[in-house]
């Protein structure tokens, strides 16, 4: 699909969720894929756009593209217990067997799946670098290109975090050799960021970030010398499994969110991925850092990982945003309905993450990880004047939906839908889904399907 944003477009909408709220009769001026004007209560004009229940494009803060090529093969448990880490090692062997047409069939579908459900932007965690040998590509950023190829084909916006990973565990400890293709010094990051500038050159709006990949796979040093490499996002997995925060105590005397904090000047600009197990000073670290958490409940919960202190978190004001990570089930919805059950789960309570008395759960899951992917993803965010005309449409015929008004809308979506009740999709004011289905699905499904025969084939 082209990159270049609609020249001009009008839409009109009966309900829109604006930064103030809910408003009727919406009409969104979109140039040059940007809202230029947004007027509520004005009627619509001859050639307008007919939205029915625009909401603003959810950004997706982490995922991994290429595990949707692995997703329901890992569910397979065993005598002596499952867990992420023996997953992990399944990854491994799955990856090992990627070539790069692979990668971009698999992301591209993976990203249509995503603007489907609800996902207008991705922030892609890209740590798949070289041949299988470990050998860096002739292209050091041949990877990176297959991702922004695949963005672009898909429509979807791209925060694209190339990955530093240099070793196998905390303390500087050597790499293994499942993880050949993802180790780099910093010298060869530094390269690999040239190459990945140039690869997202073709996308109108693209962002490059960095992720050092975890404290297991980044000393203290390298970490120091990778910041300065970009003035972009800089995201980071961070305290996921239990193992890894006493591991992270026994090397350093520190639990892995305090240490962050105390060896680098962590800011607005960071995500810390999953941070699921913190205790009540990392919270308050977090809160004061006004650093974004990234919290990817479906994966969490498929890999076992537990449940972040939510609604501590949530009270004290900490900024969240929602994530597909291993692709497993991409939904957008799913995402933030799992995130609110699985605290209502471990508190014994009902609609426990909204703050306020009488203030809608969905609407607040939805506003809340809008404005947190906005700001992990590095981009402006809401039906504005200067965001990006990324729209999504809800379907006010579908049955969970029919005779909903206001926040019931959010809260009927986020609860009660399951698929169908997105309607369509726009990207800087380009239409990419239509009656729930990515215009390109099609073509890329069939790509994905012969990528998955002749990779699991091989396997």
């Amino acid at each position: 699909m082209p990159a270049t944003p609609a020249a001009t477009l009008v839409f009109h909408a009966t309900h829109a969720l604006l930064p103030q709220g809910w408003a009727r009769d919406v009409r969104m001026v979109c140039v040059g894929g940007r809202l230029s004007e947004v007027n509520a209560g004005v009627p619509a004009q001859p050639g307008d756009t007919a939205l029915a229940i625009a909401l603003p494009g959810l950004g997706n803060l982490h995922s991994h593209a290429f595990q949707r090529g692995m997703a329901g093969l890992t569910e397979i448990g065993g005598q002596s217990g499952d867990s992420f880490w023996s997953w992990r090692e399944l990854m491994y062997r799955f990856l090992a067997h990627l070539q790069p047409d692979a990668v971009q069939a698999i992301a591209e579908q993976a990203y249509v799946e995503m603007l489907e459900s609800g996902f207008t932007r991705v922030g892609e965690f890209h740590y798949l670098h070289h041949a299988a040998d470990g050998t860096p590509y002739a292209n050091r950023a041949e990877m990176a290109e297959r991702i922004a190829a695949a963005a672009q084909g898909s429509g979807i916006g791209l925060t694209l975090l190339p990955v530093f990973y240099a070793h196998a565990d905390f303390g500087g400890a050597a790499p293994n050799p499942a993880q050949r293709r993802l180790i780099h010094d910093v010298d060869g990051f530094a390269a690999l960021l040239q190459g990945c500038t140039q690869a997202l050159s073709g996308l109108e709006d693209a962002v490059l970030g960095i992720a050092p990949h975890s404290l297991r796979a980044v000393t203290g040093e390298e970490l120091n010398a990778l910041l300065p490499l970009t003035t972009g996002p800089v995201h980071i997995h961070i305290a996921e499994q239990t193992r890894e925060v006493e591991a992270c105590v026994a090397w350093s005397g520190l639990r892995p969110v305090r240490w962050l904090h105390e060896h680098a000047a962590v800011d607005e600009r960071w995500c810390l991925v999953h941070a699921t197990h913190v205790d009540d000073d990392e919270v308050q670290r977090m809160l004061a850092s006004r650093a974004v958490v990234g919290l990817c409940p479906i994966t969490e919960a498929n890999l076992g990982d537990g449940l972040f202190p939510m609604q501590a978190f949530a009270r004290a004001g900490g900024r969240f945003g929602v994530g597909s990570d291993s692709n497993v089930l991409i939904d957008a919805a799913e995402e933030l309905r799992l995130l609110e059950y699985g605290q209502r789960l471990q508190l014994r309570g009902r609609n426990v993450l909204a703050p306020g008395d009488g203030q809608s759960s969905g609407r607040w899951l939805f506003e809340q990880s809008l404005h947190g992917a906005g700001q992990a993803l590095g981009v402006a965010t809401g039906l504005q004047v200067g965001a990006p005309a990324d729209v999504v449409e809800l379907d006010p015929t579908h049955p969970a939906l029919i005779a909903r008004d206001g926040d019931a809308l959010l809260d009927s979506w986020v609860f009660a839908a399951r698929n169908g009740a997105v309607r369509s999709v726009w990207r800087q004011g380009r239409q990419l889904v239509h009656q729930g289905r990515h215009l390109q699905r099609d073509a890329v499904a069939a790509r994905f399907a012969r990528a998955l025969q002749t990779l699991l084939s091989a396997g």
